[in-house]
């Protein structure tokens, strides 16, 4: 595939991080990965596979040490609307309401007016939050402020979305609801979306194709396409039968990494 035809693509990526002193770790060797339009694709792998590293380098917050990234052909140099983040906390600003903080970015683009305004809250209304329009996020329980974290990605009307982990500190109940919501609201544009977890539960129920990834330093072991129909049961057999071959994929990583320490 060509990177014309993609709208992001990574090409023999390698990141390697230096500390202040001169200490040296590879975080990302060689990776090369297309996202084709309309995609979810999720990147499985153990804590310190580079995961979040493959997400900031197509974010444009940070650069490769090697290769390129590239959106619709051009190489990634910096953030852009065209991308939107969901983080692993919220960090929404405490002093100001959900709807003030899912307008703060587009008040620093100078977008101001009624029309926003409306856009704010029709985004806010998309992720289950009318009525909460003026809450403070100390008011707002945990998956509450993670769905003002998504309108405020949603306002901007990105064609990809990045989402690190957004779920991982919810509970299992929350969790699962955050998941069906977040499926119904990137999907609503056919929006690429590139999603970063540890859970094969997680990655099974949202992906249409997952990125299984080594321990570090990162690579790609192997891309799996799900092709289970939507809506996903989890108690279903082939869902069940899916997390049990990716489980016996990942787990060969550790059975290694265990006879190398004994």
């Amino acid at each position: 595939m060509s990177s014309a035809a993609s709208p992001a693509r990574f090409e023999n990526v390698s990141k390697l991080y230096v500390t202040r002193t001169g200490e040296r770790t590879l975080a990302l060797d060689d990776v090369s990965l297309d996202l084709d339009r309309g995609e979810i694709v999720v990147l499985l792998g153990p804590s310190g596979c580079g995961k979040t590293s493959l997400l900031r380098l197509l974010g444009g917050f940070e650069r490769p040490t090697a290769g390129r990234v590239l959106v619709d052909g051009a190489e990634v140099t910096d953030p852009g609307p065209d991308r939107g983040t969901i983080f692993q906390a919220p960090t929404l600003f405490p002093w100001l309401s959900a709807l003030d903080n899912v307008l703060y970015g587009p008040r620093v683009r100078g977008l101001r007016g009624a029309e926003i305004t409306a856009r704010a809250r029709a985004a806010l209304d998309s992720v289950g939050l009318a009525g909460f329009h003026d809450h403070l996020p100390h008011n707002l329980s945990g998956g509450m402020q993670q769905r003002v974290a998504i309108a405020r990605v949603l306002i901007n009307d990105p064609r990809i979305v990045l989402a690190d982990e957004p779920f991982a500190a919810l509970d299992e109940y929350t969790r699962r609801a955050m998941q069906e919501l977040f499926l119904h609201v990137v999907r609503d544009r056919a929006r690429t979306l590139l999603f970063v977890t540890h859970s094969i539960e997680e990655a099974v129920f949202l992906a249409d194709r997952i990125a299984i990834m080594t321990p570090w330093p990162g690579r790609i072991r192997q891309c799996i396409d799900v092709t289970l129909p939507r809506p996903r049961e989890r108690s279903q057999r082939a869902f069940l039968d899916l997390m049990g071959g990716i489980f016996d994929i990942v787990s060969q990583d550790f059975t290694v990494a265990l006879a190398e320490t004994r």
